[in-house]
This record gives C-alpha cells, structure tokens and sequence, in this order.
C-alpha cells in the first residue's frame, strides 16, 4: 500500500523520503491509497486537522492520528513516521513524572520482543529493561553506524555495567537528562564515570520553567550542569494539553541559548568554543 505521511511540523526525527511532507499539499502530488496525518505534540492537533482537510481534496483516505491521540501502539515499522535509523526498543517508562506524559502515554515500561536495527535510539529509558533485553539492544548497536543515544539517558541509572555497555559501541551523541535541581548530582556522577567521552558528544535535555521556576534559576541550572562537564539541551516546559505556553521572549531566547554549542561556549568562555573565519 502506497501511504502518504503529513506532519504538522518538522522535528529531526521527521522522514525525507518523497512520501513524508510537512504542511499542506504541493504543486506536484503522488499516487498514493491513503494519506496519514501524524502528529506527535497535543498542541498541533488543530493544525494537524486542519491539513486532514487539506489533503481530502485530493485523496479520499486521510487518517489523522499519532502520539498526540494517544495512538501508542508497542508496533514499530521503520521509516515509516520517524526518519530511517531510527528505533525504539522499549515502550513507557516506570515513572509518574509530574511534567512528562511517558507514563499516562504508554503505560510501565514495556520491552519490544523484536525492533528494527537502527543507530538512533529513541526509547524513554532504556537502562530501566532487563539485562537481557540490554544485552541485545547493545549488540545490535555494535553493529551500527555510531550511535546516537537521543532518548534521554537516567544519570542514575549510568552503573559500571552500563557504561561498559556504552564504551562497546561507537558513540556520535549521547543525552542525559537533568530536570530539577535534585538531579544535577546523580549527573555529575554519570558524566564522572563516562569520562572517556569529550563534552561535545554528552548532551543533556535539561527542563526549564516548570512549576514557575524563576528564569535566573534556570539559567544557573544549565550553568550547572555545563560546568558538569556536557552540553545542555535546554527544554521549555509545556503542558499535557492542547494549550501551549506562549513563552516570551525573554524565555525562548534563553532556552536557543542553551541548545547551540557555539553560544554556550562563549558564555562560558570556554576555549573550544568554535570560531568562524572574520568576513
């Protein structure tokens, strides 16, 4: 079946095959049976519904669905709404975090029997599964390109068995996470025990703005957690609802501060910081 797939909004997990398109109809169209409309954030419903009505014009199936619906289903075909490479070993996560939805979503972790090979893993917690089911994930990563480790990493969970597992792979980017104040010491310990991968491959998604934290507490947080010994990748903190926080400005420019390497290093005045040619 020749499916076409709409996304609401482009994110780096978004496919680039001529199948995948963002926004509304083009010009040229191709033949296809139907056209899934697949949005992954509460917030984008409306203008995920919005082109389902776009795309009738032209094709009689259009399906509009996705994480945003609450469509989890523990299938994953590759490719297919994330971008190729792409993979999730594991569903859910054991936690009730009060700003994250993983849990309400999807339920107490689940691990997939089987899951595509794939270089970019995206589960929730993957250090939460088996030993076995670690020990598979990690041989099929040896195999792969270097890995990128993006779906956010528990600092406590970082254990000499698990680093072990992380020094048998080739890693491109690995994410940690660090979203309240609490956690910034289970962090350094992980960052301590990974010592053998340079900053600029440790990332970190960092929570700012939940519970009405002040902006200047923020922003010493990621400070922190530079200091640590990663990068931050900071995050602003939206709701569980259709309703998304209209941040201002003074909000959103620190969060782009703190999610581009080049920028955080000059606020840290820190000498590997890359530098561009003058003129």
């Amino acid at each position: 079946m020749r499916i076409i797939r709409v996304f609401p909004t482009r994110t780096n997990l978004t496919p680039t095959d001529d199948m995948a398109f963002v926004g509304d109809p083009p010009m040229f169209l191709p033949d296809a049976d139907e056209v899934h409309v697949s949005v992954a954030f509460t917030w984008d419903k409306k203008r995920g519904e919005r082109l389902a009505d776009a795309w009738r014009q032209y094709y009689p199936i259009v399906k509009v669905g996705g994480p945003a619906y609450g469509d989890i289903t523990h299938d994953f075909l590759a490719g297919m709404y994330n971008r190729l490479g792409v993979t999730y070993t594991t569903r859910g996560c054991n936690y009730h975090c009060p700003w994250c939805l993983v849990n309400e979503r999807e339920g107490n972790l689940f691990e997939r029997p089987s899951y595509p090979a794939g270089w970019i893993l995206q589960d929730n917690n993957v250090f939460q599964a088996s030993e076995a089911h670690l020990d598979g994930v990690f041989s099929m990563l040896h195999t792969q390109p270097p890995a990128v480790l993006s779906g956010g990493i528990e600092a406590a969970r970082v254990n000499d068995k698990n680093v072990d597992r992380l020094r048998s792979i080739r890693i491109n980017q690995l994410f940690l996470a660090s979203d309240t104040k609490g956690a910034l010491k289970p962090l350094q310990k992980a960052i301590a025990k990974l010592n053998g991968l340079p900053r600029d491959k440790i990332r970190c998604y960092v929570l700012i703005g939940f519970n009405g934290e002040m902006m200047e507490h923020a922003e010493n947080r990621l400070k922190e957690v530079f200091l640590s010994g990663c990068l931050p990748y900071a995050m602003l903190y939206q709701p569980p609802t259709d309703k998304k926080i209209d941040w201002s400005i003074e909000w959103r420019h620190l969060a782009r501060r703190w999610q581009r390497p080049a920028i955080m290093k000059s606020i840290m005045n820190d000498p590997s910081r890359s530098t561009q040619p003058a003129g």
